[in-house]
This record gives structure tokens, C-alpha cells and sequence, in this order.
């Protein structure tokens, strides 16, 4: 069954509206075209299995968390189920949104785009035609529109434009309120906020200006428009021209400067304070802006990345803080004002902030330039990625958090690797360095380098971690190094063009080196060092694999062939065209078809499943291709992204994007005035004239199989991509028979007949089940099952294990469960340990992960007790101490009362 996919990894904010979601325990952030869910609390990463077709710009969150409204680039949007996490219906807006919110009673929601803001009525829990209905558009500001807020009882709403007026409106026609334009800005609005309870108003604009409105009017006092009297508002001067193909329902029209009799007996607002903030440079706009309403907090995020919290209405400085070098694109409080989120759209960066303890929540950053090459430690737990930016990043795969990130390399990184420990990642890059790095202690403890400057552009580690090996791109070498040592042991020359992939025999001493030189060598490192055989290809090789027991080499070319070698025999044994399969996309500005683009195209990644049975192949293109390798046949295309802002997406041309002077991709928009610009041009107050907006290309730069078995990942350009079995429900039966229902495995059950039970549930193969079944079985009677067991289903209890170890919390009877089957099955299994070597790793993994939480607890107990025995045994020296300081005390005066009694005998 193929994998489905898992999570997006590498990047965590793009571009768009952070929300937090009822309970305030998680982030919803948007990427690139998905949406990632971050649990702050359980600290774990779940990417939502949806795509919209272009980049996300704003998404909108019901009040009671159960629905989000995702709108992208062009208008179109997905209402989506964050509990069932699916799509519930498809609409099309027809023009860029600006934003979207839903009141607090969750019944409507509006959406501003152009200078008009949208009143639709809110999907409902019963089942509807149509789930956007519209119930009035609203006429007011002359420029486009910015934000929105609502007042607490859902009655009004306030929209911001880049006109630099503030307009507030009514959600239902209210006789002292049908709108209200507010002025007192010099730039363009960035938000607007409604006190709690109250129609008193914040505004605050991009000049970094915060104006205090006051309503004479409370919310109770709105009144509602009388029946009869209800007229529309005419404006003539209006254009309503526009937007013909889509219905406006009710039409309410502002006017900014109206009559006198107009307002009279209205709502009237008046500026009680108006607020500068402390800038620092003269290009530091402000840029986005939250405010809690129970706890009367601001926050505003500048260009320069530095944030403000203030206190309203007195505004109070609490505290400022730079965060980032790049501009706050978003900033989002949780429920409880505890929490504040900031998006960086620049650098890819996504922080929480504790603003009273002053300390992170979350601090994470993707690759801000593509990510170029990964690898999976041996366990499968984590996974290793380099990228263009010169970063490490290592990944936790069970939460998809990043919890290293290694900034020595000053140039790109373009191989990374981990050893076979597993605590040591590898990395070569440009800089003409190949660093290690150690994961207990997070250092970079060896450094190696080549005598002459290189580049290396790949990197291999033989299978006990002592040898380590890098191609170089201008000097057509290949560098072998001592882990042990860090010297420099020797340098392989023999090759006439770049090195362009290494690999190292899981089995053998023998590494293989691709080069565009038509060749590839095969070295053996234990015989002083010397080619042990070139095998010729018809075209440059881009890519080398060995299978996971050493056996097969995969080699791929310019040509688009992969075959594969007998490298002891130096003998091909098949190859795979795999051109066709890559299914190029037709750039903006090609000039020629996608089709004839192919054939100068082929796989630049390569690596063997788990087992050795598949090989996963990546290049220039959005197609994964799974081939199998016995019988040479193409078993699945994995599409990675339906992304249409990103380049080579679409195999023809968009007519609708061509004009007699050409294609409007040729067009450069250039910067806008609106981010604010960090080092301006010479005479360039608004913009930045030198920028260019260009779209980034789809690509696969690497893929890699997990240890595991259960999944694989690619980098590309949208990220870190995991696709995995273990993701989505399958029913997925094995050797069924008519007399395997869940009734009679039950029966079975209660005959304990637990061995035949176990037999019936994995033929039914549903996981619900088999937990049932497995934990209705006592602890006493495991060693009589296990024994009884038939090998086939060994294997499936090992795999099942493994899986229920990651959620389950009975651990010592799962631990039982392990353990008495690998000591009455292990020798048979050693014969097939090849083929369950993934099985057993994955086993390992969980395991390993229970180790390490249950031992720190484990330690964090024993050092409680030893610290509750040392303050016991204190206090009780100090007891004794007093105990006898108080006999001593006691011993003195009755020997004082002695001496006396005898004196007065005397006397006597």
C-alpha cells in the first residue's frame, strides 16, 4: 500500500495570519499552501492532509475552533473541519482577500478585498447547498482595506484601509448606527481594535501612531431600525460597476463626510488620545499589531523586528524586545493573554513568546534558503538536514520540532549523513569543509579539511563510522579522512570531471564514486586504497546507491536511465527509463514545451527502500517515482506538491497569462511600499526599487528511506516532506477468510483461545482490533502464546508492537510481549534478519524513546529522594544535638541541687 502523506518539516510560517485556537494550547500556522497545527502543550507538529492551489494569505478561525476558512493568493477558499481535517466545501472570491474574521457568536463572518468588506452568514451545523451565503456588502473606504474587528456581542465590526480611515459598521441595520468614518491618521491603517464590551476604538497606523477613540453610545444602547423605516442608503457617486458576476446581497454605502441631518441622533465618536511609539531609524514602520481585550495588552511588531507591548488605555510601556532582523509579518495572542505568537515571513522564522516570564514557548526556523540534501539516523528517530543557508538543522520526526541547529559552515551545505551510532551528523559544504557534529553534546568536535581550498559537493561514512570520504567539485578528488584522528589519511585521484555522489558498501569497505566523467570507481579501502573497478556509463552520473545489504549498486544518469550492477562482478544487471516518468512542468518564461524540456532532464537523487526491493527516485520536477527493482516497472508517482506559486507546475502554458507583447510573467512587479524596506536605495523613500520578484521552481533536491521501513522523505522546495504508513485509516486484510468477523474473534476471546484470536484479528488486520485482542490476553499466559505462534505472524506481532509502543501506555506488558518473543523466535528470525532488519529498527526506535522519558524521570526521582533523605538526616543530627545540649542542661542542675542538699546536711 502506498504511503500517504505525514508532515511537512523544515518550515514553519510562510507568509499570513497566525490564530491560536480556542483552548490557546495550539498555533495555527500557514505554510506556503498547507496549514501546520502546532501543539505548544504535548509539543508535537501536525500538517493538515489539505492544499490550497496557490500560497495561503490569510486564514480565518470560528470561535469555537471547529471550523478555519483558508483563502489564498487569488481569492479562492477552502472551508476546512480541523476535526475531521478535511475540506467541507470550495469558494471562489473572485479577487485577492485581504482578511477574513468570524464574529465572537460565530453566525457570520466578513471578508474585506478591494475597498468593500463582505458580511456572509457563517456555515451552520446542519448540511447546506451553499455554506457562503452573502447578506450585505459594505461601501465606505476609497482605498483597499486592511484588517477587521468585532465588538464582543457580534453588533458591529470595524474596518481598516490603506486610505488611512478607520470605518466602523453594523452588522444588522441599527437606527444610531449605520456606519461611521474615523480619521486622524497619516498613513495607512494596520489594525484596529474594539475595547471589551464597548464600541470605544484603537486604531493604529503604519507610521507607528495609535489613536484612543471614545463612543458616546454603549453597545446596549444601539437601536434596532425600524421596520418600515428601513430605506437604503443611496450614494451616487459610487462606481457599482465592478463585481457584476458575483451577487452583493444588501448594499449599505458610506459616506465620508455626511450632512448634518444625517447625523443626527447617531453614534458620535471623538478622539480622547492619540500615542506615538519610540522608532528607531527612520524606515522602521509598523508592521503588525494584536491586542488582548481582557488584559488591555498591545503588542505591535516593527519592520526591524523588534515588538512592543504596551498597556491601553494609559498606554504603559511593559516591556520591547528585538526578536528577529526581519520584519513581524503577524502577531496573535492566545486566549488566556499569556502567549504571544510572531510570524517572520522573511527568514521563515515562528516564535511564542511568555511575555511574563520572558522566555520562549516555541522557537522555531526552517531553511530560509532551500533545504539541498537529508538523511535519517539509523533508527529512524531523527532526521538531518542541510541546506543553501549553511545550516544543520536536525529534526525530531515523532513531533516534527527541530530541536539543533548548527550555523558553523559559512557557505552552503550540500551533503549531510549520520554515522552509525547515530550521535555524530556529518555535513560537507562549499566552504571547502566536511564538520562533525556531536549530538549529546551539540559541538562541532572535528573539522576536516583539504590541503589545497575545495568545494565538496557529496559525502560518505563507512558502516563503522571510522572513515569518512568527500567529493570535491573543482579539483576532481575524492578526500579520505580519520574519524579517530581527524587527519587527513589520503586523497583518490583518477577521475576527469566532478565528483557527484559517493557511497559507501553497508557490508564492505568499498566506496563507489559517481563523476561526470562517464565512470563510476569502486575503491576498496582495506587494499592500500587502489580502484578496485570503473564501470563505463553512456552519459554523466549524477547519482550512486548501494542496496541495504550491499549486494546491488543503483546508479543513476544524465540520460534519465537508472540501472543497476553486480559490482562484484562488475556485470549489469538491468536499467530503468526513466525519463518519461519525471513529467517535467513548462516554466513561465520557456521558451520551449514541457515535453521537449524532459528530455534533457533526469534523477538527481536516488536511494533503495528498506527492504531493497524499491528504489526511490527525485529531480527536477514534482513527481517522486517508485520503481521496483526485480521487475523494472514504475509502482507508484507520488505528486509532492499542488502548488501553483511556485514555478514548472503546469505542463502547458496559461493562455489567459499571454498578451501580443508576450507573457505577463515578464512583467516584474518589483517591491511595494508596504513591507517597509531595511537598506533603501539612494533617494528611494518608499519601496525598494532593486527588488525583484521572481517565483521559486519546483524541485526534488534529495530523498531518503527510513531505517524503519514505514516512511520516506524529500527535500524540496516547499520543505521537508514525510510520507508515511502510518498516517490514515486502510483497511488492509490478509489471507481473509468468510469466518473472520469481529464476532467471532470475540467468541474466540472468551473460549481464551488467545493464540487462534490473535491469528483471526491480524487476518482481519484492523489495529483496534488486534490492541483488543493482544491486551484481553494475561501477562501470565504471553510465554504459552508467543511460543505457539506461527512464524508469519511473528513478524506482524513485531511490526504491531513497535507501532503501539508509540501511543500506548502500557508499557511493561508490551515490554513483556517484546521481549518473550524475540527470545523463543530469535534464532529463526536471524536467518531473515535482512528482511526484518526495518521491523526491528522501528521496534528500536519506539523502545529507545520510552528508555530515554522514563529514565530522566527515573533520574529526577532518585535525586528527589536522595535530596529528601539528606534534609531528613539533617534535621535529625540537628535533633539529637538538641536532645543532648538539653540532657546536658538537665545532667547540671540536679548535680546543682546535689552539691546543695549535701551542703546544707553538712551544715546540719
Amino acid at each position: 500500500l502506498p504511503p500517504q502523506f505525514s508532515g511537512l518539516l523544515g518550515t514553519v510560517y510562510r507568509r499570513g495570519n497566525l490564530s491560536f485556537t480556542r483552548d490557546g494550547n495550539s498555533l495555527l500556522s500557514p505554510v506556503g499552501n498547507r496549514v501546520s497545527l502546532f501543539d505548544l502543550k504535548n509539543n508535537k507538529c501536525e500538517t493538515l492532509p489539505l492544499a490550497t492551489r496557490l500560497n495561503i494569505v490569510c486564514v480565518g478561525l470560528s470561535p469555537d475552533g471547529s471550523l478555519a476558512i483558508l483563502i489564498d493568493e487569488e481569492g479562492a477558499a477552502l472551508l476546512v473541519s480541523l476535526i475531521g481535517k478535511c475540506v467541507i466545501h470550495q469558494f471562489y472570491f473572485h479577487k485577492p482577500v485581504h482578511s477574513v474574521k468570524f464574529s465572537p457568536d460565530g453566525k457570520k463572518f466578513v471578508v474585506t478585498k478591494d475597498n468593500l468588506a463582505y458580511l456572509y452568514h457563517a456555515p451552520g451545523k446542519k448540511r447546506e447547498f451553499n455554506a457562503f451565503v452573502l447578506d450585505k456588502t459594505y461601501y465606505g473606504p476609497y482605498d483597499e482595506t486592511t484588517c477587521i474587528d468585532w465588538t464582543d456581542d457580534s453588533k458591529c465590526f470595524a474596518v481598516g484601509s490603506k486610505d488611512m480611515s478607520t470605518w466602523v459598521f453594523g452588522a444588522e441595520r441599527w437606527a444610531n448606527l449605520i456606519y461611521y468614518s474615523l480619521g486622524g491618521h497619516k498613513d495607512v491603517i494596520v489594525a484596529c481594535f474594539f475595547e471589551e464590551n464597548s464600541l470605544d476604538l484603537y486604531t493604529i497606523s503604519q507610521d507607528a501612531a495609535l489613536c484612543v477613540w471614545q463612543c458616546d453610545t454603549e453597545l446596549d444602547g444601539l437601536k434596532p431600525m425600524p421596520p418600515k423605516s428601513a430605506t437604503k442608503e443611496e450614494n451616487t457617486g459610487e462606481n457599482e460597476e465592478e463585481l457584476l458576476e458575483e451577487p452583493k446581497g444588501e448594499e449599505i454605502h458610506g459616506k465620508a463626510n455626511p450632512s448634518e441631518q444625517e447625523t443626527r441622533n447617531k453614534v458620535k465618536y471623538s478622539r480622547v488620545a492619540k500615542y506615538f511609539f519610540n522608532k528607531e531609524g527612520d524606515f522602521n514602520n509598523l508592521t503588525s499589531a494584536a491586542y488582548h481585550k481582557k488584559t488591555h495588552l498591545l503588542v505591535t511588531g516593527f519592520a526591524s523586528g523588534i515588538f512592543h507591548l504596551h498597556e491601553l488605555p494609559d498606554f504603559n510601556l511593559i516591556h520591547s524586545l528585538s526578536i528577529s532582523d526581519q520584519r513581524i509579518a503577524s502577531i496573535s495572542i492566545n486566549c488566556t493573554g499569556d502567549w504571544i505568537a510572531f510570524g517572520c515571513s522573511g527568514l521563515g522564522q515562528l516564535l511564542v513568546w511568555e511575555w511574563q516570564s520572558e522566555s520562549y514557548v516555541l522557537k522555531q526556523q526552517g531553511h530560509f534558503n532551500s533545504m539541498v540534501s537529508l538523511a535519517y539516523s539509523p533508527d529512524g528517530q531523527y532526521i538531518a538536514t542541510g541546506g543553501e543557508d549553511g545550516k544543520v538543522k536536525v529534526w525530531n520526526t515523532s513531533s516534527s520540532f527541530c530541536f539543533v541547529t548548527f550555523t558553523e559552515h559559512t557557505s552552503g551545505v550540500t551533503a549531510v549523513t549520520f554515522t552509525s551510532t547515530g550521535y555524530v551528523v556529518l555535513s560537507a559544504s562549499l566552504d571547502g569543509t566536511v564538520r562533525a557534529f556531536d549530538l549529546h553534546r551539540y559541538r562541532n568536535f572535528r573539522t576536516f579539511t583539504s590541503p589545497r581550498p575545495s568545494q565538496f559537493s557529496c559525502l560518505a561514512v563507512d558502516s563503522s563510522g571510522e572513515i569518512v570520504s568527500a567529493g570535491s567539485q573543482d579539483s576532481f578528488e575524492i578526500f579520505i579522512w580519520s574519524m579517530q584522528s581527524g587527519r587527513l589519511l589520503d586523497v583518490l585521484a583518477g577521475h576527469e570531471g566532478p565528483i557527484s555522489s559517493l557511497s559507501f558498501n553497508p557490508m564492505k569497505c568499498v566506496l563507489a564514486s559517481a563523476s561526470w566523467d562517464k565512470t563510476v570507481k569502486l575503491w576498496d579501502m582495506l587494499d592500500s586504497w587502489r580502484t578496485k573497478e570503473t564501470l563505463i556509463m553512456n552519459s554523466d552520473v549524477l547519482v550512486v546507491a548501494f542496496r541495504p545489504d550491499g549486494k546491488e549498486l543503483a546508479v543513476a544518469a544524465l540520460d534519465g536511465q537508472i540501472t543497476f550492477w553486480d559490482h562484484e562482478n562488475a556485470v549489469q544487471t538491468g536499467s530503468i527509463e526513466g525519463r518519461h516518468d519525471l513529467q517535467m512542468g513548462r516554466k513561465e518564461l520557456d521558451k520551449i514545451t514541457a515535453k521537449q524540456a524532459a528530455k534533457g532532464k533526469s534523477f538527481t537523487t536516488l536511494c533503495y527502500s528498506a527492504d531493497g526491493q524499491s528504489v526511490l527516485a527525485g529531480g527536477l520536477s514534482k513527481f517522486v517515482c517508485i520503481y521496483n527493482v526485480k521487475e523494472q516497472i514504475l509502482m507508484k508517482k507520488f505528486e509532492i506538491s499542488c502548488n501553483h506559486s511556485l514555478d514548472a507546475m503546469e505542463e502547458y502554458l496559461d493562455r489567459r497569462k499571454m498578451t501580443e507583447f508576450g507573457s505577463l510573467a515578464l512583467i516584474d512587479e518589483g517591491g511595494g511600499g508596504d513591507d517597509g524596506v531595511a537598506i533603501p536605495l539612494p533617494g528611494v523613500k518608499r519601496g525598494d526599487m532593486s527588488y525583484r520578484h521572481f517565483k521559486p521552481e519546483i524541485r526534488v533536491t534529495c530523498v531518503r528511506f527510513s531505517p524503519t521501513g514505514r516512511s520516506w522523505a524529500a527535500t524540496t522546495t516547499e520543505g521537508l516532506l514525510i510520507y508515511s504508513l502510518d498516517s490514515g485509516l486502510i483497511f488492509d486484510p490478509f489471507e481473509l477468510d468468510v469466518d473472520v468477523t469481529p464476532s467471532n474473534i470475540h467468541k474466540t476471546l472468551r473460549q481464551k483461545e488467545y493464540t487462534m484470536a490473535i491469528i483471526m484479528a491480524f487476518k482481519l488486520n484492523e489495529k483496534k482490533l488486534i490492541q483488543e485482542v493482544i491486551e484481553a490476553v494475561p501477562s501470565s499466559e504471553v510465554d504459552v502464546v508467543c511460543s505457539s505462534l506461527p512464524d508469519l505472524y511473528v513478524e506482524k506481532l513485531l511490526e504491531f508492537l513497535a507501532s503501539a509502543f508509540e501511543t500506548s501506555c502500557h508499557l511493561e506488558f508490551y515490554l513483556i510481549w517484546a521481549h518473550k518473543l524475540l527470545m523463543l523466535h530469535g534464532q529463526k528470525l536471524k536467518t531473515r534478519s535482512v528482511k526484518l532488519l526495518p521491523v526491528i529498527q522501528f521496534l528500536q526506535k519506539s523502545i529507545q524513546r520510552h528508555f530515554e522519558d522514563v529514565s530522566k524521570l527515573c533520574e529526577w526521582n532518585i535525586y528527589n529522594i536522595k535530596y529528601a533523605l539528606a534534609i531528613s538526616q539533617q534535621r535529625g543530627v540537628k535533633r539529637l544535638a538538641e536532645e543532648t545540649s538539653v540532657d546536658e542542661e538537665e545532667l547540671d542542675s540536679d548535680s546543682d541541687y546535689l552539691m546543695k542538699e549535701v551542703h546544707k546536711d553538712k551544715l546540719s
